[in-house]
């Protein structure tokens, strides 16, 4: 028996909601489709926009550019146009040029033609008297410029020169020293040069072995000389021989003890001499052999000028100078101090004693500054530096003042008469005194062959000349000659209110 059910059957639903659902998917997947292919139809749409843009952007740059060519062709064009116009019309003037020249080339050529008529002199000739002419007076305008120049610069420097030194001798003020080697022994009687000079002369022959001097002993009463070229063996010669004379007992083993015994007191000496010298100059730090060397000086004069009192002096003097002028202070001080060591060892080494110091100070490592401002001061080399020049001024301030030096009157006399002979050897000079003891040399002469402006000219000259002689006295001269100064010139014409035929003194 068959049941009976109520209502809808499953299947059927199932079925219909089956095909419901496959009704809805295509519809959602219609929707899906037209979606992206409206989607990429609007895409195709936007790029071919962007690219239809980026053409039409394209064709106006190309058309903007084609423009501006264009432009700077027309311009190109009408540059051309002006640059051939411009060419056409220098070519123009160019020719009316070359035909002016033409027409002036011949004007000059009657001119001067007519010129040589007039005057019967030629072109070169006329040159010449027109050159002449104008160096003559260049010459004059020059000779005047130089002469004001040189007072102006002579009025300032003096001044400047003058504070600055008396200044620095001001700040020394040193006593006037008139020590002197003593080469001289006194003995108590005659009967001691006998004893001096021993059976047969042995005594004599060992001291002077000893010494290396020589002993004079002649009729001079109570006196033995001791004579030789080194103050050092000269000192020790002296020491010995007094000490021998003093105590009585003379021959050979006693002299060769006694001299060796001098010997060593004179090196004790020289060392302290030299330390006391480096430290009373500020100099410290000197190498000992230098200074060992240094200290000879104690027993060296020049004109009865201690050099070693000269020495440190200079030193002070130099640096004094180097101070004003701002230079350097410690090279000056050096230089000054060691200025004339070589006079030390002159009488050993052969050269002349600014050389041999220069040498001395580069075999002891000394700077080059100080080697040149010793070897520099006596003008035998070049002057490269101001130390050296504030050095040569030291030394000759130092020598210079009044009682540092003595001079014998027949070489006084021998040097002034030289200056009067340089001064009388120039033409259109009449007569010539050196007066101020050679510092200033007075000429007379003939205004008829000398004007202002050749006065100037025979002052320098003359000075020049003196200056170049002194320097050769002071290289061929011994080294304890002093070197003077060259002296101030001054000419003058006679019979004259104001110097006719005048110049200044010029200072050397």
């Amino acid at each position: 028996m068959r049941l009976l059910r109520s209502g809808p059957d499953p299947r059927i639903e199932a079925k219909l909601e089956a095909e419901r659902i496959l009704q809805q998917a295509g519809e959602q997947a219609d929707r899906e489709a037209r979606k992206r292919q409206e989607e990429a139809r609007e895409q195709a749409q936007a790029e071919r926009d962007q690219i239809l843009a980026d053409v039409r952007g394209a064709r106006d740059d190309l058309q903007r550019a084609v423009d501006r060519l264009d432009r700077r062709e027309a311009t190109l064009d009408d540059r051309i146009r002006s640059l051939d116009d411009r060419d056409s019309k220098l070519n123009r003037d160019g020719q009316r040029l070359q035909q002016r020249g033409a027409a002036l080339d011949q004007r000059e050529a009657e001119h001067d033609q007519r010129l040589e008529e007039v005057s019967n002199l030629t072109r070169d000739e006329a040159r010449t008297v027109l050159f002449a002419r104008v160096e003559l007076e260049i010459s004059d305008e020059a000779g005047r410029l130089v002469r004001e120049a040189e007072q102006k610069a002579k009025g300032e420097a003096e001044t400047r020169a003058r504070k600055i030194i008396a200044t620095a001798i001001q700040r020394v003020a040193s006593e006037v020293t008139t020590e002197s080697t003593v080469s001289v022994v006194q003995i108590p009687s005659d009967e001691m040069k006998g004893r001096i000079i021993g059976r047969e002369g042995r005594n004599i022959r060992a001291l002077e072995a000893a010494l290396g001097c020589d002993l004079i002993i002649d009729d001079t009463p109570d006196v033995v000389t001791v004579s030789g070229f080194d103050p050092v063996r000269r000192e020790v010669g002296r020491l010995s021989l007094s000490r021998l004379v003093a105590d009585g007992r003379i021959h050979p083993t006693r002299i060769e003890e006694t001299v060796a015994k001098a010997q060593r007191d004179v090196d004790r000496i020289i060392r302290e001499s030299g330390d006391e010298a480096a430290i009373e100059a500020h100099c410290s730090g000197l190498p000992r052999e230098m200074l060992d060397i240094f200290g000879r000086l104690r027993f060296r004069t020049s004109y009865g000028q201690n050099q070693l009192r000269h020495a440190v002096e200079t030193a002070h003097i130099g640096a004094m100078i180097a101070q004003e002028i701002h230079a350097d202070v410690e090279v000056t001080r050096r230089g000054s101090l060691l200025h004339d060591v070589g006079k030390a060892i002159d009488h050993d080494v052969e050269g002349t004693h600014a050389i041999i110091g220069g040498d001395l100070a580069r075999r002891f490592k000394l700077s080059e500054d100080i080697a040149h401002c010793i070897e520099a001061h006596h003008d035998e080399v070049e002057i490269r530096s101001v130390e050296a020049i504030i050095v040569q001024m030291a030394d000759a301030i130092s020598g210079g003042r009044p009682g540092a030096r003595r001079e014998s009157a027949e070489r006084y006399i021998e040097r002034l008469r030289a200056l009067e002979d340089i001064a009388t050897s120039f033409d259109g000079v009449g007569q010539a005194y050196a007066i101020q003891a050679g510092r200033e040399v007075r000429v007379v002469v003939d205004p008829r062959e000398i004007d202002d402006l050749g006065a100037m000219r025979l002052a320098r000259d003359i000075s020049s000349r003196s200056r170049n002689r002194c320097n050769t006295r002071a290289r061929s001269a011994s080294p304890s000659c002093a070197r003077p100064a060259p002296p101030s010139t001054r000419a003058r014409s006679p019979g004259a209110r104001r110097p006719h035929g005048a110049a200044r003194p010029a200072h050397a």
